[in-house]
């Protein structure tokens, strides 16, 4: 188990992290997510041991790693860690993987075992004399993380070890990943700035923001139903209105939003709260302004006035005297012939409404 205590860190000056807490499971796979200079990458190192807290403490299995009275050969040992981009020694594939093995005195029939079965995870047999410097960017980073799982690590750290790739080469280390741990039980580090990553892969996620975690827990938590609208915002729910709950009514609440639009929602808060609501744009709905009914409690009328392409779907943004986005499908957008200009009706359930109270 990993605890991080009030972790803080500055360089010249200025604070990167500030008070950093979290409890890591053996055998989890924790991800780390936070926007590009939140700290992502320098945590791991501190975690690593290639760089020292500024105050705080990090244990591993209740020493700290970095005391007076640790030992950092023993801790190093016992972690491995994966980089942004692929770091490959020029040797054949072979030699790489071997390397840290050759490091440990391991006996040289148990490295060939080691390495076939490392080979054979990773999707490479046959690779063993290829020049590893030879070899495209996603294979590179598979040997790099053949490499350190090799050694049979406690602690798996991966920082951003699929910023620079390609999706097919993504997600084929994703499928590594989820297999060493699902195989070897290994605890699993892994930041990204990918949030959906994140959802992919952890059993727990951790957002940095602003030196800390701004939250902690399942993919579910942080992207149902987020601590705050900073989080909401960052986690891609577009629709983050600002506003003050007016009335409440068994358990339900109408919010003032502004712009002539009140949003009914579930919350606990009573009247004059200030508060956030968060609506994601695929809990709501759209229909022509041709006076069908709807059950839904929250029923606006709005003209496009925007549409991308977003995957497979369309992206909307709807003027409804303030801007909503939402997302159909090319299909029903073609069926319901939408296009910017077409005056909608949009609905979503109040129980699709996540509110939290907005401190600023």
């Amino acid at each position: 188990m990993i605890e991080l205590r009030h972790i803080a860190k500055s360089f010249d000056g200025t604070t990167v992290l500030r008070d950093v807490n979290a409890v890591i499971q053996d055998g989890e796979i924790f991800a780390v997510i936070g926007p590009s200079g939140s700290g992502k990458s320098t945590l791991l190192r501190m975690i690593n041991l290639l760089d020292s807290p500024t105050s705080g403490r990090i244990l591993l299995d209740g020493t700290d790693i970095h005391g007076e009275d640790s030992h950092p050969l023993e801790f190093r040992r016992r972690m491995a860690m994966v980089f942004q981009r692929p770091a490959v020694f020029n040797m054949s594939v072979y030699e790489n993987i071997a390397y840290g093995l050759r490091l440990r005195h391991i006996p040289e029939k148990e490295i060939r075992e080691k390495v076939g079965w490392a080979l054979e995870v990773i999707g490479l047999s046959g690779y063993g004399t290829r020049q590893a410097r030879t070899l495209s960017g996603g294979e590179m980073q598979r040997v790099a993380l053949a490499r350190a799982v090799v050694t049979s690590p406690t602690v798996l750290l991966m920082d951003e070890p699929t910023a620079n790739l390609d999706p097919v080469s993504t997600a084929a280390i994703e499928e590594l990943v989820v297999r060493i741990n699902r195989e070897q039980g290994q605890t699993v580090i892994i930041s990204t700035h990918d949030m959906r990553q994140g959802q992919r892969l952890a059993h727990r996620i951790g957002v940095l923001m602003d030196g800390v975690f701004s939250q902690v827990g399942t993919p579910r938590e942080v992207f149902a139903t987020p601590k705050n609208k900073h989080v909401a915002r960052f986690v891609g729910i577009e629709n983050v209105l600002s506003g003050e709950i007016t009335a409440t009514s068994d358990g339900v609440v109408t919010i003032d939003a502004g712009g002539g639009v009140s949003v009914q929602a579930v919350a606990p808060f009573p009247v004059g709260t200030r508060v956030c609501a968060c609506i994601k744009p695929e809990d709501i709905t759209l229909y022509l302004v041709d006076g069908s009914r709807i059950s839904a409690r929250n029923v606006l009328n709005g003209t496009v006035t925007e549409m991308k392409a977003y995957g497979p779907l369309n992206h909307l943004t709807i003027d409804c005297g303030i801007p909503f986005a939402a997302l159909i499908t090319w299909k029903s957008a073609e069926d319901l012939d939408i296009r910017v200009g077409t005056r909608v009706r949009l609905s979503f359930k109040a129980s699709a409404v996540h509110v939290v109270e907005d401190f600023e």
